[in-house]
């Protein structure tokens, strides 16, 4: 039976969290010296970002870790919290950056529009080449995807603060700083929503996203032998790892090649790498 690896992400993590981190400093000084609220808004989501970095690393180590006679399942699951979190953090982030900028929408300050430029322009270099350390992983991985979304989101940010300071530049209205800030936190916020759902989702032990549990279902009980089926369950065990159980109501000569080819074919053609078959020759008690 093939069993599936999750990536080592353990480089991208490093190379991502030390450029975020040396952004944090070079944004947030931006801000202070200029005044700038979407510069300083931007810089506290990027020190949330180095957090949630932080938090799927650790993460992605803990699920490595071989399993344990107290952790039989081994400490996977941690990466599908580690992706939770990162949705709330970035949900507060938001919330946070949006309630000032309101407040500041009626009493704009004045900020050097090519300054914030400049610093926002590195801000997209970072946090684009950051969300490409991710993005081959982030299919298969919900860790990584809300490590991706997470830096592409951000510079989505930079992108928006450098429009926001060339129209400040052209036309001298400083309400765009804040206003500029909103619309990319109610974007950021619609994305992260997405995040913490399918996070949620998979915490409470629901079936990924990806797997249709009917067209498993429909093709278990086509199987030689199979003459029905019940207690089929699919659950994460991490971000990239997922379980099936199911009890089969089979007749058939070779119990070990039956078994063997199913879990084969799960774990191929639909990543499902940890499958428990239990053969019984006419239903029990449970399929009631």
């Amino acid at each position: 039976m093939t069993t599936a690896r999750p990536a080592d992400l353990g480089p991208a993590f490093r190379w991502a969290v030390g450029l975020n981190a040396a952004y944090v400093l070079v944004e947030g000084s931006g801000g202070w010296i200029t005044g700038s609220l979407a510069l300083l808004a931007d810089a506290a989501h990027n020190l949330t970002d180095v957090a949630g970095l932080l938090i799927a690393w650790g993460a992605a180590v803990l699920a490595k870790r071989v399993v344990t006679a107290r952790h039989t399942w081994g400490l996977g699951r941690a990466t599908i919290l580690a992706a939770l979190l990162n949705a709330i953090a970035i949900l507060v982030g938001v919330g946070a950056v949006t309630w000032e900028a309101v407040h500041r929408l009626s009493d704009p300050v004045a900020v050097p529009g090519l300054t914030v430029m400049l610093v926002a322009l590195i801000g997209i270099g970072v946090n684009t080449g950051s969300a490409l350390l991710f993005m081959s992983s982030r299919k298969g991985d919900l860790n990584a995807k809300g490590a991706f979304l997470h830096m592409a989101a951000d510079a989505a940010v930079s992108g928006a603060v450098v429009l926001a300071a060339a129209g400040i530049m052209v036309t001298g209205w400083n309400w765009l700083d804040p206003a500029v800030a909103i619309a990319v936190s109610l974007l950021i916020a619609v994305t992260a929503a997405g995040l913490f759902r399918e996070a949620l989702h998979l915490s409470l032990d629901g079936v990924p996203f990806e797997i249709d549990r009917a067209a498993i279902a429909d093709w278990l009980v086509q199987q030689d032998g199979v003459r029905g089926l019940h207690d089929l369950h699919i659950w994460p065990l991490s971000t990239t790892h997922t379980a099936l159980a199911v009890h089969l109501v089979w007749q058939g000569a070779d119990p070990d090649a039956f078994i063997d080819r199913v879990t084969d074919a799960l774990a191929e053609a639909h990543g499902i790498a940890n499958v428990t078959l239990q053969l019984e020759g006419r239903p029990c008690d449970r399929a009631a």
